[in-house]
Protein backbone atom coordinates (compact mmCIF):
# COMPACT_ATOMS: atom_id res chain seq x y z
CA UNK A 1 0.00 0.00 0.00
CA UNK A 2 1.11 3.50 -0.88
CA UNK A 3 1.07 6.21 2.10
CA UNK A 4 1.26 9.56 1.57
CA UNK A 5 1.50 11.70 5.07
CA UNK A 6 1.73 15.80 5.25
CA UNK A 7 3.28 16.73 8.59
CA UNK A 8 4.36 19.72 9.91
CA UNK A 9 8.08 18.52 9.80
CA UNK A 10 9.23 14.44 10.47
CA UNK A 11 13.01 16.08 10.17
CA UNK A 12 12.84 18.29 13.00
CA UNK A 13 11.36 17.59 16.68
CA UNK A 14 12.03 20.96 18.31
CA UNK A 15 8.91 21.34 20.26
CA UNK A 16 7.43 19.11 18.03
CA UNK A 17 6.73 15.98 19.29
CA UNK A 18 4.20 14.04 16.75
CA UNK A 19 7.37 13.79 14.57
CA UNK A 20 8.28 11.19 17.41
CA UNK A 21 5.48 9.10 16.92
CA UNK A 22 5.25 9.73 13.30
CA UNK A 23 8.92 8.92 12.34
CA UNK A 24 8.48 5.42 14.57
CA UNK A 25 4.98 4.58 12.74
CA UNK A 26 6.69 5.17 9.27
CA UNK A 27 9.11 3.43 9.74
CA UNK A 28 7.17 0.16 11.02
CA UNK A 29 5.07 0.69 7.64
CA UNK A 30 8.23 0.38 5.58
CA UNK A 31 9.71 -2.62 7.42
CA UNK A 32 6.09 -4.34 6.79
CA UNK A 33 6.94 -3.95 2.97
CA UNK A 34 4.39 -0.59 2.16
CA UNK A 35 5.36 2.30 0.48
CA UNK A 36 5.54 5.43 2.70
CA UNK A 37 6.03 9.27 0.73
CA UNK A 38 5.87 12.04 3.52
CA UNK A 39 5.57 15.96 2.92
CA UNK A 40 6.40 18.93 4.88
CA UNK A 41 6.22 22.50 4.40
CA UNK A 42 9.16 24.48 3.12
CA UNK A 43 10.56 26.39 6.19
CA UNK A 44 8.52 25.07 9.04
CA UNK A 45 8.70 26.71 11.81
CA UNK A 46 10.03 23.59 13.77
CA UNK A 47 12.71 23.08 11.21
CA UNK A 48 13.53 26.98 11.18
CA UNK A 49 14.08 27.14 14.89
CA UNK A 50 16.11 23.94 14.92
CA UNK A 51 18.26 25.37 12.38
CA UNK A 52 18.77 28.66 14.19
CA UNK A 53 19.67 27.10 17.47
CA UNK A 54 22.00 24.03 16.00
CA UNK A 55 22.49 24.31 12.35
CA UNK A 56 22.54 21.44 10.14
CA UNK A 57 24.34 19.38 12.74
CA UNK A 58 20.67 19.91 14.55
CA UNK A 59 19.50 17.15 11.92
CA UNK A 60 22.31 14.39 12.40
CA UNK A 61 21.01 11.99 15.22
CA UNK A 62 17.96 12.04 13.70
CA UNK A 63 19.72 11.11 10.59
CA UNK A 64 21.66 8.20 11.98
CA UNK A 65 18.67 6.82 14.04
CA UNK A 66 16.20 7.00 10.91
CA UNK A 67 18.44 6.20 7.97
CA UNK A 68 14.85 4.43 6.32
CA UNK A 69 13.31 8.25 6.61
CA UNK A 70 13.06 10.75 4.31
CA UNK A 71 10.24 13.86 3.15
CA UNK A 72 10.20 15.79 0.44
CA UNK A 73 8.89 19.80 0.65
CA UNK A 74 6.06 21.75 -0.13
CA UNK A 75 5.48 25.00 -0.87
CA UNK A 76 2.36 27.40 -1.70
CA UNK A 77 2.79 26.10 -5.71
CA UNK A 78 2.60 22.86 -4.53
CA UNK A 79 1.30 20.30 -6.93
CA UNK A 80 -1.03 18.54 -4.84
CA UNK A 81 -2.42 16.02 -7.12
CA UNK A 82 1.01 15.28 -8.17
CA UNK A 83 1.81 14.49 -4.42
CA UNK A 84 -0.72 12.45 -3.70
CA UNK A 85 -0.28 10.15 -7.14
CA UNK A 86 -0.91 6.50 -6.78
CA UNK A 87 -1.84 6.96 -3.02
CA UNK A 88 -4.01 4.41 -1.88
CA UNK A 89 -3.73 6.21 1.73
CA UNK A 90 -3.43 10.14 2.48
CA UNK A 91 -3.12 11.43 5.96
CA UNK A 92 -3.01 15.13 6.65
CA UNK A 93 -1.96 16.24 10.04
CA UNK A 94 -3.66 19.50 11.93
CA UNK A 95 -0.53 21.49 11.86
CA UNK A 96 -0.42 22.16 8.47
CA UNK A 97 -1.89 25.37 6.66
CA UNK A 98 -5.32 25.35 5.72
CA UNK A 99 -4.83 25.61 2.19
CA UNK A 100 -2.94 22.63 2.00
CA UNK A 101 -5.57 20.57 4.03
CA UNK A 102 -8.19 22.14 1.86
CA UNK A 103 -6.70 21.45 -1.37
CA UNK A 104 -6.15 17.39 -0.42
CA UNK A 105 -10.19 17.57 0.41
CA UNK A 106 -10.81 18.69 -3.20
CA UNK A 107 -8.62 16.09 -4.51
CA UNK A 108 -10.37 13.15 -3.17
CA UNK A 109 -14.00 15.09 -3.79
CA UNK A 110 -12.64 15.16 -7.36
CA UNK A 111 -12.51 11.04 -7.72
CA UNK A 112 -9.21 10.90 -5.81
CA UNK A 113 -8.85 7.02 -5.60
CA UNK A 114 -7.20 7.66 -2.15
CA UNK A 115 -9.02 7.36 1.24
CA UNK A 116 -7.89 10.88 3.14
CA UNK A 117 -8.05 11.07 6.97
CA UNK A 118 -6.97 14.52 9.01
CA UNK A 119 -5.14 13.78 11.96
CA UNK A 120 -4.92 15.51 15.32
CA UNK A 121 -2.77 15.29 18.00
CA UNK A 122 -3.24 18.94 19.88
CA UNK A 123 -5.44 20.65 22.39
CA UNK A 124 -6.11 23.33 19.94
CA UNK A 125 -10.00 21.79 19.40
CA UNK A 126 -10.80 22.52 23.10
CA UNK A 127 -8.05 26.00 23.66
CA UNK A 128 -8.64 27.35 20.23
CA UNK A 129 -11.70 25.49 18.62
CA UNK A 130 -11.56 28.10 15.57
CA UNK A 131 -8.20 27.16 14.69
CA UNK A 132 -9.87 23.91 13.77
CA UNK A 133 -13.01 24.64 12.96
CA UNK A 134 -10.82 27.01 10.39
CA UNK A 135 -9.83 23.63 8.42
CA UNK A 136 -12.35 23.18 5.40
CA UNK A 137 -12.24 18.78 6.13
CA UNK A 138 -14.88 18.48 3.18
CA UNK A 139 -14.11 15.35 0.57
CA UNK A 140 -12.14 13.74 4.11
CA UNK A 141 -13.26 9.95 4.73
CA UNK A 142 -12.43 10.48 8.58
CA UNK A 143 -10.60 11.79 11.83
CA UNK A 144 -7.57 10.05 13.72
CA UNK A 145 -8.10 11.56 17.04
CA UNK A 146 -5.32 10.98 19.50
CA UNK A 147 -7.46 10.25 22.34
CA UNK A 148 -11.02 9.14 23.37
CA UNK A 149 -11.84 13.02 24.54
CA UNK A 150 -10.24 14.34 21.48
CA UNK A 151 -12.84 11.91 19.41
CA UNK A 152 -16.12 13.21 20.98
CA UNK A 153 -15.48 16.61 20.80
CA UNK A 154 -15.16 15.55 16.67
CA UNK A 155 -18.36 13.63 17.31
CA UNK A 156 -19.93 16.96 18.47
CA UNK A 157 -19.08 18.46 15.13
CA UNK A 158 -20.82 15.57 13.37
CA UNK A 159 -18.18 13.33 12.30
CA UNK A 160 -19.84 10.22 14.30
CA UNK A 161 -18.43 7.02 13.47
CA UNK A 162 -15.82 8.62 10.79
CA UNK A 163 -13.70 9.44 14.30
CA UNK A 164 -10.60 6.74 14.84
CA UNK A 165 -8.95 7.13 18.04
CA UNK A 166 -5.23 6.57 17.70
CA UNK A 167 -3.01 7.20 20.47
CA UNK A 168 0.47 7.71 20.27
CA UNK A 169 3.16 5.10 21.17
CA UNK A 170 6.64 4.36 21.36
CA UNK A 171 9.61 3.32 18.91
CA UNK A 172 10.58 0.35 20.45
CA UNK A 173 13.18 0.03 17.43
CA UNK A 174 14.64 3.56 19.47
CA UNK A 175 13.21 3.66 22.68
CA UNK A 176 13.99 0.06 24.99
CA UNK A 177 16.26 -0.57 27.81
CA UNK A 178 20.04 -0.13 27.47
CA UNK A 179 21.54 -3.01 26.74
CA UNK A 180 24.15 -2.92 29.59
CA UNK A 181 23.13 -1.21 32.85
CA UNK A 182 25.31 2.00 33.93
CA UNK A 183 25.54 4.22 36.41
CA UNK A 184 22.48 5.75 37.08
CA UNK A 185 21.43 9.28 39.45
CA UNK A 186 18.91 11.76 40.08
CA UNK A 187 16.17 12.82 38.43
CA UNK A 188 15.83 13.57 34.36
CA UNK A 189 13.14 15.74 33.01
CA UNK A 190 12.49 16.21 29.01
CA UNK A 191 9.68 18.46 28.22
CA UNK A 192 9.37 22.11 26.63
CA UNK A 193 8.31 25.05 28.82
CA UNK A 194 6.11 26.46 25.72
CA UNK A 195 3.67 29.57 26.79
CA UNK A 196 3.13 28.56 30.47
CA UNK A 197 0.77 26.02 30.68
CA UNK A 198 1.63 24.16 33.42
CA UNK A 199 4.38 26.52 35.35
CA UNK A 200 2.62 26.51 38.77
CA UNK A 201 2.18 22.52 37.94
CA UNK A 202 6.09 21.87 37.47
CA UNK A 203 7.13 23.98 40.12
CA UNK A 204 4.96 21.98 42.90
CA UNK A 205 4.93 18.42 41.73
CA UNK A 206 8.75 18.51 39.71
CA UNK A 207 11.19 21.25 41.26
CA UNK A 208 10.25 21.63 44.72
CA UNK A 209 9.78 18.07 45.42
CA UNK A 210 12.92 17.21 43.70
CA UNK A 211 15.17 19.16 45.58
CA UNK A 212 13.57 18.85 48.97
CA UNK A 213 13.78 14.95 48.39
CA UNK A 214 17.72 15.45 47.91
CA UNK A 215 17.56 14.63 44.39
CA UNK A 216 19.77 16.24 41.01
CA UNK A 217 17.21 17.19 38.47
CA UNK A 218 18.48 17.54 34.98
CA UNK A 219 15.87 19.76 32.75
CA UNK A 220 16.19 19.15 28.90
CA UNK A 221 13.82 21.23 26.52
CA UNK A 222 13.68 24.30 24.60
CA UNK A 223 11.34 27.73 24.63
CA UNK A 224 12.86 28.59 28.34
CA UNK A 225 12.22 32.41 28.83
CA UNK A 226 14.08 34.24 31.54
CA UNK A 227 11.84 34.04 34.04
CA UNK A 228 11.41 29.99 33.69
CA UNK A 229 15.74 29.61 33.95
CA UNK A 230 15.51 32.11 36.66
CA UNK A 231 12.90 29.42 38.49
CA UNK A 232 15.74 26.26 37.59
CA UNK A 233 18.17 27.92 39.62
CA UNK A 234 16.34 28.78 42.65
CA UNK A 235 15.56 25.21 42.61
CA UNK A 236 18.91 23.99 42.09
CA UNK A 237 17.63 22.29 38.79
CA UNK A 238 20.30 21.96 35.61
CA UNK A 239 18.80 23.39 32.24
CA UNK A 240 20.87 20.93 29.45
CA UNK A 241 18.78 22.80 26.80
CA UNK A 242 17.41 20.51 23.51
CA UNK A 243 17.39 16.70 23.47
CA UNK A 244 17.24 15.11 19.88
CA UNK A 245 14.69 12.78 20.34
CA UNK A 246 16.75 10.11 19.37
CA UNK A 247 19.18 11.02 22.78
CA UNK A 248 16.50 10.58 25.39
CA UNK A 249 16.77 6.96 25.45
CA UNK A 250 20.45 7.96 26.55
CA UNK A 251 19.58 10.25 28.69
CA UNK A 252 16.87 8.48 30.45
CA UNK A 253 19.32 5.29 30.57
CA UNK A 254 21.22 7.73 33.14
CA UNK A 255 18.85 8.83 35.84
CA UNK A 256 16.77 6.93 38.29
CA UNK A 257 13.63 7.88 37.36
CA UNK A 258 11.62 11.15 35.59
CA UNK A 259 8.06 12.40 35.98
CA UNK A 260 4.87 13.39 34.24
CA UNK A 261 3.22 16.40 34.64
CA UNK A 262 0.75 16.95 31.99
CA UNK A 263 -0.51 20.30 30.47
CA UNK A 264 -3.25 21.94 31.96
CA UNK A 265 -5.10 21.17 28.97
CA UNK A 266 -4.88 17.27 29.36
CA UNK A 267 -6.32 17.29 32.95
CA UNK A 268 -9.11 19.54 32.91
CA UNK A 269 -10.38 19.31 29.34
CA UNK A 270 -8.90 16.26 27.62
CA UNK A 271 -8.75 13.69 30.05
CA UNK A 272 -6.60 10.33 29.50
CA UNK A 273 -4.63 11.45 26.94
CA UNK A 274 -0.47 10.89 27.80
CA UNK A 275 1.72 12.64 26.14
CA UNK A 276 4.47 10.71 24.23
CA UNK A 277 7.19 11.13 26.70
CA UNK A 278 5.26 8.67 28.80
CA UNK A 279 5.26 6.21 26.70
CA UNK A 280 8.86 6.73 25.62
CA UNK A 281 9.57 7.03 29.20
CA UNK A 282 8.41 3.19 30.31
CA UNK A 283 9.72 1.70 26.77
CA UNK A 284 13.26 2.40 27.81
CA UNK A 285 12.71 0.67 31.24
CA UNK A 286 12.93 3.84 33.43
CA UNK A 287 10.55 4.22 36.97
CA UNK A 288 8.07 7.14 36.52
CA UNK A 289 5.91 9.41 38.83
CA UNK A 290 3.21 11.19 37.25
CA UNK A 291 1.55 13.89 38.70
CA UNK A 292 -2.56 13.43 38.58
CA UNK A 293 -4.03 12.28 35.43
CA UNK A 294 -7.26 10.25 34.42
CA UNK A 295 -6.63 7.08 32.12
CA UNK A 296 -10.33 6.87 31.60
CA UNK A 297 -9.13 4.89 28.39
CA UNK A 298 -7.50 2.28 30.79
CA UNK A 299 -3.82 2.70 28.68
CA UNK A 300 -1.98 1.62 31.80
CA UNK A 301 -2.47 1.03 35.60
CA UNK A 302 -1.61 3.13 37.39
CA UNK A 303 0.46 2.54 40.82
CA UNK A 304 1.83 -0.58 38.86
CA UNK A 305 3.20 0.34 35.60
CA UNK A 306 4.05 3.96 37.22
CA UNK A 307 3.51 5.82 40.40
CA UNK A 308 0.94 8.45 40.92
CA UNK A 309 1.43 11.48 43.34
CA UNK A 310 -1.74 13.37 44.16
CA UNK A 311 0.32 16.41 45.33
CA UNK A 312 3.85 18.04 46.13
CA UNK A 313 4.24 16.36 49.10
CA UNK A 314 3.27 12.85 47.93
CA UNK A 315 5.07 13.17 44.88
CA UNK A 316 8.16 14.61 47.49
CA UNK A 317 7.79 10.73 49.46
CA UNK A 318 7.53 8.99 45.79
CA UNK A 319 10.82 10.52 44.84
CA UNK A 320 12.46 9.56 48.30
CA UNK A 321 10.70 5.74 47.82
CA UNK A 322 12.12 5.50 44.78
CA UNK A 323 15.59 6.56 45.29
CA UNK A 324 16.08 4.49 48.74
CA UNK A 325 14.61 1.29 46.76
CA UNK A 326 16.23 -0.36 43.91
CA UNK A 327 13.37 -3.30 43.90
CA UNK A 328 11.03 -0.29 43.84
CA UNK A 329 12.69 1.04 40.73
CA UNK A 330 13.26 -2.81 39.29
CA UNK A 331 9.71 -3.51 39.05
CA UNK A 332 8.18 -0.65 37.91
CA UNK A 333 10.78 -0.57 34.89
CA UNK A 334 9.36 -4.04 34.22
CA UNK A 335 5.79 -3.70 34.86
CA UNK A 336 5.54 -0.18 32.89
CA UNK A 337 8.04 -1.84 30.12
CA UNK A 338 5.66 -5.01 29.52
CA UNK A 339 2.77 -2.46 29.45
CA UNK A 340 4.18 -0.49 26.12
CA UNK A 341 5.08 -4.04 24.87
CA UNK A 342 1.75 -5.57 24.96
CA UNK A 343 0.45 -2.72 23.64
CA UNK A 344 1.39 0.40 22.94
CA UNK A 345 4.23 -0.13 20.33
CA UNK A 346 4.29 2.16 17.11
CA UNK A 347 3.87 -1.32 15.27
CA UNK A 348 0.83 -1.64 17.41
CA UNK A 349 -0.08 2.17 15.51
CA UNK A 350 0.25 0.73 12.37
CA UNK A 351 -1.67 -2.25 12.49
CA UNK A 352 -4.19 0.04 13.83
CA UNK A 353 -4.15 2.33 10.96
CA UNK A 354 -4.25 -0.23 8.52
CA UNK A 355 -7.39 -1.67 10.26
CA UNK A 356 -8.91 2.14 9.44
CA UNK A 357 -8.02 1.95 5.89
CA UNK A 358 -9.12 -1.33 4.87
CA UNK A 359 -12.26 -0.35 6.35
CA UNK A 360 -12.63 2.60 4.54
CA UNK A 361 -12.00 0.39 1.68
CA UNK A 362 -8.52 2.30 0.84
CA UNK A 363 -7.43 0.32 -2.33
CA UNK A 364 -4.05 -1.82 -1.39
CA UNK A 365 -5.09 -1.93 2.03
CA UNK A 366 -4.59 -5.34 3.80
CA UNK A 367 -8.00 -7.15 4.00
CA UNK A 368 -9.88 -4.11 2.44
CA UNK A 369 -13.82 -4.78 2.21
CA UNK A 370 -14.04 -2.89 -1.16
CA UNK A 371 -10.50 -2.35 -2.25
CA UNK A 372 -12.28 -0.51 -6.02
CA UNK A 373 -14.98 1.21 -4.22
CA UNK A 374 -14.69 5.06 -6.32
CA UNK A 375 -14.72 8.17 -4.26
CA UNK A 376 -17.92 9.09 -5.34
CA UNK A 377 -19.41 5.94 -4.19
CA UNK A 378 -17.22 6.78 -0.71
CA UNK A 379 -18.38 9.82 -0.11
CA UNK A 380 -22.05 9.56 -0.73
CA UNK A 381 -22.22 6.82 2.34
CA UNK A 382 -21.12 10.04 4.67
CA UNK A 383 -23.77 12.48 3.45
Amino acid sequence: MRVVYFTHSLASCWNHGNAHFLRGVLRELIHAGHDVRVWEPAGSWSLENLLGDHGEAGLEPYRRAYPELASETYGPDCDVAAAVDGADLVVAHEWNEPWLVAALGRERRKGGRFRLLFHDTHHRAVSDPDAITAFDLDGYDGVLAFGETLAEVYRGWGWGGRVHVWHEAADIRLFHPPAVEGEREGLVWIGNWGDGERTEELERFLFGPAQRAGLALDIHGVRYPDEALAMLRRYGARYRGWLPNAAAPGAFARHLATVHVPRRFYVDMLPGIPTIRVFEALACGIPLVSAPWDDSEGLFTPGEDFLVARDGDAMERRLRDLSADPDLRRGLAERGLAAILARHTCAHRMRELLGFAAELGAPGAPGAAHPHQDASASLETMS
